[in-house]
């Protein structure tokens, strides 16, 4: 493995890590604040950060980058995480937690489909089925009835397509030389820009000391700054490094990584049916892994 993909697995690996805990903070999060408050807040942060460490807009190179950049920030910062929230709403988290795992299917598809560079074979197919149902092991373990919903299931389906657009579209603006910080608050700036007709619409009015208040204001900034600011310009980087679909498919790890952190901190157990599900999820990644080919894809 050269240094350049050690990197981005590296990178992958790091920002789903922080997602995976991400869950933990937000929960907590939840008591004080509304859904749409802690989004807003968390990358208006991320924003902020960006702004410090890297102040100026990109000089866009032509029309089609400009697509590329809306594209990603209502995509990837705006769609996503308003379809997850609405989902929730309607439908259990386990749904939502299961059906968003499918990323790495439509990131093949979208990736074969526009970037004509991924070739997929069987192993890619059997990876993703023992993956998702590892996934839905855990998100279904001493969840008491199992219940559809179309609204909800069908909006974090639309959420999952959402970040895997947002990952392709990362991948093409990347090729197009623009640096990863400066791409990242651009994106978010984008992204913060489409949201704001949705404070009007959800409950979105902060009280400016609960923010303050020192249960509340740390949870806040690892959310803006670590997995905002920090992991989306690893993975912007880690998309560069290794393409769409081999970052897409640690999305697989990301439950594993919830129900050990909320077992080392919110002391919930694992069950011997959650630890078959991490190992299946994580057998998926393996086997899926191996079923990817950076290849010219045919049309069929």
């Amino acid at each position: 493995m050269s240094n350049r993909t050690a990197k981005g697995h590296f990178f992958a690996f790091l920002c789903v890590l922080v997602w995976g805990t991400t869950f933990i903070s937000t929960k907590l999060l939840l008591k004080e604040l509304t859904p749409i408050e802690i989004l807003f807040i968390r990358f208006a942060l991320g924003f902020a950060a960006l702004s410090v460490i890297s102040p100026r807009i990109p000089k866009l190179k032509d029309s089609v980058s400009k697509w590329l950049f809306i594209c990603a920030g209502i995509s990837g910062i705006t769609l996503y995480f308003l379809l997850e929230n609405i989902a929730l709403t309607y439908t259990l988290a386990s749904n939502v937690g299961t059906i968003v795992s499918v990323v790495p299917f439509f990131t093949a598809i979208i990736s074969c489909l526009v970037l004509k560079n991924e070739k997929l074979n069987v192993n890619f197919f059997i990876g993703f089925v023992a993956a998702i149902t590892g996934i839905a092991i855990l998100s279904y373990n001493g969840v008491s009835e199992f219940k559809l919903n179309p609204i909800g299931d069908l909006l974090a389906l639309a959420a999952a397509a959402a970040w895997a657009v947002y990952t392709v579209a990362l991948n093409a603006i990347s090729s197009r030389g623009y640096g990863s910080i400066e791409t990242t608050r651009f994106v978010f700036m984008i992204g913060l820009i489409f949201m704001i007709p949705a404070l009007f619409i959800m409950d979105f009015s902060p009280d400016i000391k609960i923010i303050l208040n020192l249960d509340i204001l740390p949870k806040l900034l690892y959310l803006g700054f670590g997995a905002s600011a920090l992991c989306f310009v690893l993975w912007s980087r880690a998309v560069n490094l290794i393409g769409p679909l081999k970052a897409s498919m640690y999305i697989y790890a990301s439950p594993v990584i919830t129900v050990i952190t909320s077992a080392a901190i919110l002391g919930e157990k694992i069950t011997p049916l959650s630890a078959a599900g991490v190992a299946l999820a994580l057998i998926g990644l393996i086997i899926g892994e191996k079923g990817r080919k950076h290849e010219q894809c045919k049309n069929t």
